[in-house]
């Protein structure tokens, strides 16, 4: 019990510090690649001793920054739930992440050792629920500010979330039929076979249109351009509008932890997760015939490895939509939603269940 204990520790500890690692890591990426992209120079100020390696003591001097601004609270607003909020908006997010598999099972010390910190078998409903609570803490912050624009951008946030967390829902309802569990280590396992031997029967194979459903939908719950109605930091000002010092800075972070979870979600759901094309338990099986045997450390090390280069690959991909998009006016965002990307997903639905009818 103990060591099951110690385990499980040990795997959410590697897993909160990857996610925080990646999130502080991301406040440098978004300014350099948006650089690169618009022709600047790009984040270069910070140094130490006079070295800059690219900007990279920028994320050192963010956190130095929050950690010293005063903690302001205006003045009529609601002190607890102003400080609940980004609390709650951080937390949620990051324990979403607990029910990811970022590996198979290893086998080490004599223990098979899940790679995953919570196997849960309705992981898919566990993660949804997270994802759901994540939006009281833009509500509270909206309503408790005691700001006008504040409650507005609260407001914003909460209709945006609410109305693309049911197309969330029902676009990937068509990989729960496909794979047939709820479990996500299941569906990874189960997008480990090939269609004719070849083809990796990832879900984006499979559910072409329920992948990309569920990306525009995701992409609307992180609350990032062009989806940033609810924040619209230089314009129609949004719900953290009153925050200052590590308040603000959790809010900051949560929108790039709910973009890694995000590029989790993409990865095990439609990109077969830590699956490596044609390779097995005992190495590399060649379609064309020929084995690559491996050892087991081997195949766990390139299956993880597999899973960090797929996440890491959708989040520089959700970059690139965040600096090269327009915002949607909020009507445009409200009818894609509601009158375009709601049907097509219940069209994807009953379309999967046909075919699976149709091929047994």
């Amino acid at each position: 019990m103990l060591e099951q204990l110690a385990i499980k520790t040990a795997l959410s500890v590697i897993m909160v510090a990857f996610v925080m690692s990646i999130a502080g890591l991301l406040t440098w990426v978004e300014r350099k690649q948006s650089a690169v992209m618009q022709d600047r120079v790009g984040a270069n100020r910070a140094s130490i001793f006079g070295f800059r390696i690219l900007g990279l003591f920028h994320p050192i001097a963010d956190v130095i920054k929050m950690v010293m601004k005063e903690d302001f609270t205006p003045s009529g607003a609601q002190r607890f739930l102003f400080t609940l909020a980004p609390v709650v908006s951080v937390t949620f997010a990051i324990a979403a992440v607990a029910a990811i598999p970022f590996g198979p099972e290893l086998q080490a010390f004599g223990r098979t050792i899940s790679l995953q910190v919570a196997q849960l078998d309705i992981g898919l409903l566990y993660i949804f629920a997270m994802m759901s609570l994540g939006v009281y803490g833009v509500i509270l912050a909206g309503i408790s500010s005691n700001n006008n624009y504040a409650f507005l951008g609260g407001l914003r946030g909460a209709s945006q979330m609410l109305s693309y967390e049911i197309t969330l829902g029902v676009a990937i309802l068509g990989a729960v039929m496909v794979y047939s569990t709820l479990d996500l280590q299941g569906m990874v396992m189960a997008q480990g076979k090939h269609l004719w031997g070849l083809i990796p029967m990832w879900g984006i194979i499979v559910q072409p249109v329920g992948a990309l459903l569920f990306m525009t939908a995701a992409l609307a719950e992180t609350k990032r351009i062009p989806f940033d109605l609810p924040e619209g930091e230089s314009e129609i000002v949004g719900y953290f509008v009153e925050y200052s010092g590590m308040k603000f800075g959790m809010f900051f972070m949560t929108d790039f932890i709910e973009t890694i979870l995000v590029a989790m979600i993409m990865t095990t759901v439609f990109f077969g997760g830590w699956q490596v094309p044609w390779l097995f338990a005992d190495g590399i099986h060649w379609p064309w015939g020929g084995v690559v045997a491996m050892s087991h450390g081997v195949v766990v090390g390139l299956q993880v490895l597999s899973f960090v280069f797929k996440v890491v690959a959708f989040i520089w991909f959700f970059m690139i939509i965040r600096w090269t998009l327009p915002r949607f006016r909020y009507d445009q965002l409200m009818r894609l939603g509601w009158k375009y990307m709601f049907p097509v997903s219940l069209a994807n639905i009953v379309i999967t269940g046909l075919v699976l009818v149709l091929i047994g």
